[in-house]
């Protein structure tokens, strides 16, 4: 499973993206199950988000969804937070 983040705004409005590829490895069926909760949140289009706040779109296995703060549900925030800091 191929799981890809795109975070943009901030205050900054750097973007920054990271990919994680579960093919191999150990803990791959958590990460499934949480890839499958975060898109069954997410949103086709992107929300409205708050100033200088974060804008996310996620996609897993060719399946996109868009997030934004202050709205994250807890397993986007934390696939948003675990492929950021795994993936490269």
């Amino acid at each position: 499973m191929l799981i890809q983040v795109w975070r943009t705004g901030g205050f900054a409005g750097i973007e920054r993206r990271a990919e994680v590829d579960t093919a191999g490895r150990p803990d791959a069926a958590d990460w499934q199950a949480l890839a499958e909760r975060t898109i069954t949140a997410g949103r086709d289009a992107p929300p409205a988000g708050v100033p200088d706040g974060f804008s996310y779109r996620i996609t897993v296995d060719g399946t996109t969804v868009h997030a934004a703060d202050p709205s994250l549900t807890e397993d986007q925030r934390e696939l948003i937070t675990r492929v950021l800091k795994e993936g490269a």
